[in-house]
């Protein structure tokens, strides 16, 4: 993930955005193995808890790597907030299509995630729109309440599901919340930048 108009392939191929690429490349295998189970919370369940929980902790390194390394690219840039995308939405779609998650909690956090990811480059030109403390909360909240849904539960552990269905819903106010946030940064930024022209 360095800073140039033109990354050579050197730049392109390193560390980062390989893990990168693992996570895009990790999520049909996450989308058949989550289905292939169905309800059932046998072997590919784990499989595809397994899956998600990996390519979440590449997403960690990736960045971390990135920030140390100073590897950050224009190709990362672009690949990482969409691969993180496809794989919670992924997540959240097939966890809805299962009938385990609400559509309409499905629904709301995709359009908040998909309009902000587009919003960010309806509004480049006048600046960049940094991740907020809220924004990195909202993602925590996400990834927790997805691994509990994902988590093969057994009936001792019944539990899990009401506990993951509020850490879901607290995911989801957050992801509201910090939706609207962005919005008015976005106008704020815009508004600036058209003054000082």
């Amino acid at each position: 993930m360095t800073s140039s108009p033109s990354a050579s392939p050197s730049q392109l191929w390193n560390l980062p955005n390989i893990l990168t690429m693992a996570r895009i490349v990790l999520v049909p295998f996450f989308i058949w193995s989550l289905l292939a189970d169905g309800t059932a919370h046998g072997p590919l369940r784990w499989v595809a808890f397994g899956l998600f929980a990996v390519a979440i902790y590449t997403d960690q390194l990736d960045g971390s790597i990135a920030r140390r390394r100073n590897l950050i690219t224009d190709f990362g840039k672009i690949a990482d907030p969409i691969a993180d995308k496809l794989l919670t939405g992924a997540a959240l779609v097939l966890l809805s299509v299962l009938a385990e998650l609400p559509w309409w909690i499905t629904a709301l956090i995709l359009v908040r995630e998909w309009g902000i990811t587009a919003l960010r480059f309806v509004v480049i030109r006048y600046g960049v729109m940094p991740a907020s403390r809220g924004g990195k909360l909202k993602t925590v909240l996400q990834t927790v309440a997805i691994l509990l849904y994902l988590f093969p539960l057994t009936p001792g552990l019944a539990v899990l599901s009401a506990i993951a269905f509020w850490v879901m819903v607290l995911a989801l106010a957050v992801t509201v919340v910090t939706g609207a946030d962005y919005v008015l940064k976005a106008v704020r930024l815009r508004a600036a930048a058209q003054k000082g022209e």
